[in-house]
C-alpha cells in the first residue's frame, strides 16, 4: 500500500492509496488497484473501496481482471464482498465470474476464490 492523500475534517479522514499484490497458488500473478478509505472518529468504524487489475494465470488460463471490493466495519463487526467486475475478463479467462474472500491469520492474507469460468473451445 502507498498512501496518496488524506482529507481531515470532523468525524472522518478519507484517504486513497495505490495497491499492489502478488498471488501465489491457483492464481499465480499480480494485481495494480486504487483504494479509498474513510476512517472514523468511533473506534473500529471505517469504510472502504478499492478496484484492482490482476494479470496473470488461474489454472493455466492466463489474462487479465477486474475485483472490486467493498467493505464496511462497524464498532469492530466486519463486512467485506470482493467480486469480479462483470466483463472486465480478457485472453483466456473471458467470461470469468466470482467472488473473493479473504482470510487474515496472524497478518498474512490467504485467499478463496469461488468462480465459474466457461470451457475453452
Amino acid at each position: 500500500m502507498t498512501p496518496q492523500t488524506d482529507d481531515k475534517a470532523e468525524g472522518s479522514t478519507l484517504s486513497s492509496m495505490l495497491n499492489e499484490k502478488q498471488f501465489h497458488g491457483d492464481m499465480e500473478g499480480s494485481s495494480k488497484g486504487q483504494m479509498l478509505t474513510a476512517l472514523t472518529n468511533v473506534k473500529d468504524s471505517a469504510g472502504y473501496v478499492l478496484i484492482e487489475r490482476i494479470t496473470g494465470t488461474l489454472h493455466g488460463r492466463y489474462g487479465t481482471f477486474v475485483l472490486q471490493h467493498c467493505g464496511l466495519m462497524t464498532r469492530g463487526v466486519q463486512q467485506l464482498t470482493v467480486t469480479v467486475v462483470p466483463d472486465s475478463a480478457t485472453g483466456q479467462l473471458v467470461g470469468l465470474a466470482g467472488k473473493l474472500a479473504i482470510n487474515v491469520v496472524d497478518g498474512k492474507h490467504s485467499y478463496d476464490f469461488d468462480y465459474t469460468l466457461p470451457d475453452m473451445h
